[in-house]
C-alpha cells in the first residue's frame, strides 16, 4: 500500500512491509520503486522491514522539485528514515548510491549501512581507450541522448544494453511501465535533471563516511568501460576497512532485477557482518 511523506519541496511515495530493523530501498533515474519488487519480499522474510521509496519526481512521488542533486536526494532518504523511526541500512542504485553515501556522512546516526548497487559516487571523465570498449561504446550515446533530448526512445534503447542476457521475467511489463510513467508530465524532467547532476558532492562525502558500506558491480555494466575500477575506486575513496566490492558475472547496470537473489543474498550475508553488527 502506498504511503506519502510531505518533505520540504513535494511529497514521496512509499510502501513499507515486515517488522525488524529498518532497511531503505531507492532506485535510480527514470525507475520507480519497482525496480526492487523481488528484493523487497525476500528481505522482509529474512526479518526485516523494508521500505521502497519513489525518489523526488518518480514513481508516485510528486513531479516537480526545487532541485535534483544527490544531496537533495539523501535530504528526502533521512527525512523517510526519521519518519519511520530510524536508524535504517540505505540501499541505493546509481543515483542513489552516491545520495546513500551523502547521507551516512551526514548523519551517521541515522545510517548504520550503506549498499550501492552500480553506484554514481565519483566525480567520471572517459579516456580515449574506453571507447574501445564496445558495451560501453553501445551504452553511453543512448544514456546521454536520453538525458540530452528527453527521448524515451533512446531510453528504452539504453535499457536493452543496461540489461545484458539475463532478464525479469515480467520483462515486458516492466519496460511498458516505465514508459508509461515517463510519459506523465514531469517525469522525464525529472530524470533530465537527476542526469545532469554532478556526482562530485557524494565524492566530496566518502572520506566522511563512518559505517560499512557494500558496493555491488556487475561485469557487464556498460555504464563504466571498466565496472571493477570503479567500484574499487569507491571503496578506496572511503575510510580504511569499511568498504567492500563484490562483482556479479553477467549483470548490467541493474543488479538487483537481473540478479534480485544474488543480490538478496549478498545484502543479508553483509548485514549479518560483525562489521555491521558492532
Amino acid at each position: 500500500m502506498t504511503e506519502y511523506l510531505t518533505v520540504d519541496g513535494g511529497t514521496l511515495a512509499y510502501e513499507v512491509a515486515g517488522s525488524g530493523p529498518l532497511i531503505v530501498l531507492a532506485h535510480g533515474v527514470g525507475d520507480s520503486r519497482a525496480a526492487y519488487r523481488a528484493v523487497l519480499p525476500e528481505l522482509v522474510a529474512a526479518g526485516y522491514r523494508v521500505a521502497a521509496v519513489d525518489l523526488r519526481g518518480c514513481g508516485e512521488s510528486s513531479a516537480h522539485w526545487p532541485a535534483w542533486s544527490r544531496t537533495a536526494i539523501a535530504g528526502d532518504l533521512l527525512a523517510l528514515v526519521r519518519h519511520l523511526g530510524g536508524p535504517a541500512v540505505l540501499v541505493g542504485h546509481s543515483v542513489s548510491g552516491g545520495a546513500a553515501t551523502i547521507a551516512a556522512a551526514q548523519e551517521p546516526s541515522l545510517v548504520t549501512a550503506v549498499v550501492e548497487l552500480a553506484p554514481f559516487t565519483r566525480k567520471q571523465s572517459v579516456a580515449l581507450g574506453d571507447l574501445r570498449v564496445a558495451r560501453f561504446r553501445r551504452g553511453m550515446p543512448r544514456l546521454l541522448g536520453a538525458g540530452v533530448f528527453g527521448s524515451k526512445r533512446l531510453w528504452r534503447s539504453y535499457l536493452e544494453v543496461a540489461y545484458p542476457g539475463t532478464r525479469p521475467a515480467d520483462w515486458t511489463e516492466r519496460i511498458g511501465r516505465i514508459d508509461a510513467l515517463l510519459r506523465e508530465p514531469g517525469r522525464m524532467k525529472a530524470m533530465q535533471g537527476m542526469g545532469r547532476s554532478a556526482p562530485t558532492d557524494a565524492g566530496e562525502h566518502l572520506g566522511g563516511v563512518r559505517c560499512p558500506v557494500l558496493v555491488v558491480m556487475g561485469t557487464l555494466d556498460p555504464d563504466w568501460a571498466d565496472p571493477r575500477a570503479e567500484g574499487a575506486a569507491v571503496v578506496e575513496a572511503l575510510p580504511a576497512g569499511l568498504g567492500r566490492l563484490h562483482m556479479i558475472e553477467g549483470a548490467g547496470h541493474y543488479p538487483h532485477d537481473q540478479f534480485p537473489d544474488r543480490v538478496t543474498s549478498l545484502v543479508l550475508n553483509f548485514l549479518r557482518s560483525a562489521a555491521v553488527r558492532a
